[in-house]
């Protein structure tokens, strides 16, 4: 309660992306289209899985998982963007911004580590396929999953906390399109070094850590599919780790550079490209990449869909 007496900024502004208009109205189209695919893409994901009993293991139910997490973590930050994309000011209350924050760092660092637990789902099953059942049974991956979800909230709590210790005096324009910590912390006229450096340590526990995990998992994987023999299992094996593999390089590649150093000297608008592509482009690819990579996936959408279009009677 003292701390927030401290706090006279009552509602911060957020620059946005553009101030003109025929521009917003150009990204509200884009962005909204995006949003329904992102919505539209996981859904089907999530659905086929369910419906399909072939589709009833552990990677299945990791990648139930993912698209249920892009569903949450776009959700956080792009109806409130398509809103001030046709509203000025860009406004936000100071509690608003902080649940914002609190819920996108959330679902963003749970699905981080989930990235690493599937990449061990996907080493035991090429490394150990005999024992893949018995290694990854559901207690497991039940137990892998509430990690990942016990450390992202764990991770939020821990820096939207810190952020809201912070003093902010007069100076509320955020030049974002949401509530960033990075962002955000600058805007204090109080030390932030405390912040950094817990920024930086949950670099490597969510980042870093998790993304040495994967890299020694695909050290072991591609290893052990240069013995196989079989050309055709060959390629099978490295079928079902490639979209992973795609998806881990689009989540790491752009958070760990926005991220991994706080007093980087990227522009804002970098920043706020950086974002928009984790926030919006990611979890839209997401489910392209697992459908058009994966046969049993392509299979189970399709009997999805023909399932839920009515026949002629």
């Amino acid at each position: 309660m003292e701390q927030r007496n401290q706090t006279s900024i009552k509602e911060f502004i957020f620059v946005g992306f553009s101030s003109d208009q025929g521009a917003n109205l150009c990204l509200f189209a884009v962005v909204l289209s995006m949003y329904f695919i992102t919505l539209t893409g996981n859904t089907l994901i999530i659905v086929a899985i369910r419906i399909d009993p072939r589709l009833s293991t552990p990677m299945y139910f990791f990648l139930t998982n993912l698209s249920f997490l892009d569903i949450c973590y776009t959700t956080s930050v792009v109806p409130q963007l398509l809103v001030h994309f046709l509203t000025s000011p860009k406004t936000i209350s100071f509690n608003r911004c902080m649940a914002q924050l609190c819920i996108s760092l959330t679902f963003g660092s749970i699905e981080f580590i989930l990235l690493a637990a599937m990449a061990y789902d996907r080493y035991v099953a090429v490394c150990y396929p005999l024992h893949y059942k018995v290694i990854m049974n559901r207690t497991v991956c039940i137990q892998l999953a509430l990690a990942s979800w016990i450390g992202g909230f764990l991770n939020a709590l821990v820096q939207t906390g810190f952020t809201m210790r912070l003093h902010f005096c007069t100076f509320n324009i955020i030049n974002h399109f949401a509530c960033e910590v990075l962002g955000v912390i600058k805007l204090a006229c109080s030390e932030t070094f405390i912040n950094e450096i817990m920024l930086m340590v949950a670099g490597v526990i969510v980042l870093l850590i998790p993304c040495i995990l994967i890299m020694l998992s695909y050290v072991y994987i591609i290893r052990a599919i240069l013995h196989i023999h079989s050309s055709e299992s060959r390629q099978r094996a490295f079928s079902t780790c490639s979209s992973h593999l795609t998806v881990v390089t689009f989540c790491y590649g752009t958070a760990a550079f926005a991220y991994m150093n706080p007093r980087t000297n990227t522009s804002p608008n970098q920043d706020k490209m950086l974002a928009f592509v984790y926030a919006v482009v990611t979890p839209m690819l997401n489910p392209i990449i697992y459908s058009l990579r994966n046969k049993e996936v392509k299979g189970a959408l399709a009997k999805a869909v023909r399932k839920n279009v009515p026949t002629e009677s």
